[in-house]
């Protein structure tokens, strides 16, 4: 994906997997709400980073395929989830093809997206089932971005729908919100 460097992750590769950071993402309970009454076997982690959520999908025998721009952070993914498959690649322009996966996954990315809209359609396009976005709650907080980079859930569904999405779930979390879309 091509993010605005300013709206990226600005930690190292260790913070991304620190305990107060893996504590805020509430990994189980994403990954329950991502697979609640779909049935799934293949799992892309669109902007996997270091693969914290790709590592928990193939832990549930999911077969997992990752997708960065930084061939730093797929080093770290490859080496936490040896069986997966990890590529470097943009969102906007993925190499697969259409309906390849049961679930496309987005973990705090698309704030990060220079064209959001553009990576809902491609994640559409390759999803057969669901696309599951985490993202940061629309709200001042101690941890992550600041809020002029934070996408409100009005937007999330307004580009949903202009995506060709026709149901948007939202599940509120701790500091995260979880949308599930279906085409």
């Amino acid at each position: 994906m091509s993010p605005d460097k300013s709206r990226r992750f600005q930690g190292g590769p260790e913070r991304l997997r620190s305990p107060a950071r893996l504590a805020l993402l509430e990994v189980p309970r994403v990954l329950g709400l991502c697979l609640a009454e779909i049935e799934a076997r293949k799992v892309l982690d669109l902007g996997t980073g270091s693969g914290v959520f790709a590592e928990a999908f193939a832990e549930k025998g999911l077969e997992v395929t990752g997708v960065d721009v930084n061939p730093g952070m797929l080093v770290l993914a490859r080496e936490a989830v040896p069986q997966g498959r990890f590529l470097e690649a943009e969102a906007e322009s993925l190499p697969f093809e259409d309906g390849a996966f049961d679930l496309v996954f987005l973990g705090q990315v698309l704030h990060e997206a220079t064209d959001a809209l553009a990576v809902l359609r491609e994640a559409r396009r390759v999803a057969r089932v669901r696309v599951a976005v985490l993202e940061w709650a629309y709200r001042e907080g101690e941890a992550g971005p600041p809020l002029g980079h934070r996408l409100s859930a009005a937007t999330i569904s307004g580009l949903a729908a202009q995506a060709g999405f026709t149901q948007v779930a939202t599940e509120s979390l701790e500091t995260l919100v979880l949308y599930t879309l279906r085409p």
